[in-house]
């Protein structure tokens, strides 16, 4: 079905290049609706029993996002290695699929997906984690990683690298870096706005709640200039995007900052 309830999303990007060379998009927590219930859950393994629509769904969907994952990576590092010298880069991934009110999160790395949500009691917009980061300093990441007989030195897999799970890094693979992602679900509610997906080098001086009342604080700009042919609500979600990209390197940001918002119709 088309996103969103019937209606098409609206997306903008903004990027900013630091130290480091390049990274795509970087990372899931579970996090309580504002009524208190389950705002997303685990998918039921591709193997189980269960029957029904919903579930072949759900079965089918995350099938598809685990082959695209490891399809992407036996590609990079198949590209990697016929380089000369060969490539050494690495990338987490997120990635948000949205299937009519159902969105399905994967990701892996330390990017994140952050649901903006407006809380009518309290008149607020919360920011809603849609996202599991995978350092090597969580138990379950640092295991795997010392059973293939890799270590974890100053938080990093061999003292290096800051992440336990990415696309390529094919020197660390031998070493528990793996390429499986966490694959979500969330259901949309009528009061969703947005949808904030962003690398960690915007979190590393942005909370996702000072993120999301930036990029709503711009929305509410009365002075944002719109451009000839462009449609008022692209253009302000648009100098979101690259107002927050630009103040994390004001903050002094020193890694990458790519961010990008998908504004939620109703």
């Amino acid at each position: 079905g088309r996103p969103f309830g019937g209606a098409e999303p609206r997306r903008c990007l903004a990027g900013k290049e630091a130290p480091g060379g390049p990274r795509l998009f970087d990372d899931l927590p579970p996090a309580g609706s504002t009524g208190g219930s389950l705002l997303f859950d685990d998918l039921p393994p591709a193997g189980s029993g269960d029957t029904g629509e919903v579930v072949s769904v759900e079965k089918t969907v995350k099938r598809c996002l685990l082959d695209t994952f490891k399809h992407t990576d036996e590609e990079f590092l198949k590209q990697a290695s016929s380089q000369k010298p060969a490539w050494k880069d690495g990338s987490t991934a997120t990635c948000v699929l949205a299937v009519d009110n159902i969105l399905y999160i994967a990701n892996l790395g330390d990017s994140r997906a952050i649901l903006c949500r407006y809380n009518e009691e309290s008149q607020k917009h919360t920011a809603l984690s849609l996202s599991k980061e995978h350092n090597p300093t969580q138990y379950e990441e640092r295991m795997r990683i010392q059973k293939a007989g890799g270590n974890v030195r100053d938080g990093r897999v061999l003292g290096v690298l800051e992440v336990s799970r990415s696309i390529g890094d094919g020197q660390y693979k031998r070493c528990g870096v793996i390429s499986v992602p966490d694959i979500k679900r969330c259901q949309l509610m009528h009061n969703d706005r947005f949808i904030l997906i962003a690398c960690d080098g915007l979190f590393k001086v942005f909370t996702p709640e000072e993120a999301v009342n930036f990029i709503v604080s711009c929305l509410e700009d009365k002075n944002i200039q719109v451009r000839e042919g462009k449609l008022e609500a692209d253009a302000r979600y648009e100098a979101a995007c690259n107002r927050l990209a630009n103040k994390a390197v004001q903050r002094g940001s020193a890694d990458n900052v790519t961010v990008m918002v998908v504004r939620i119709e109703h």
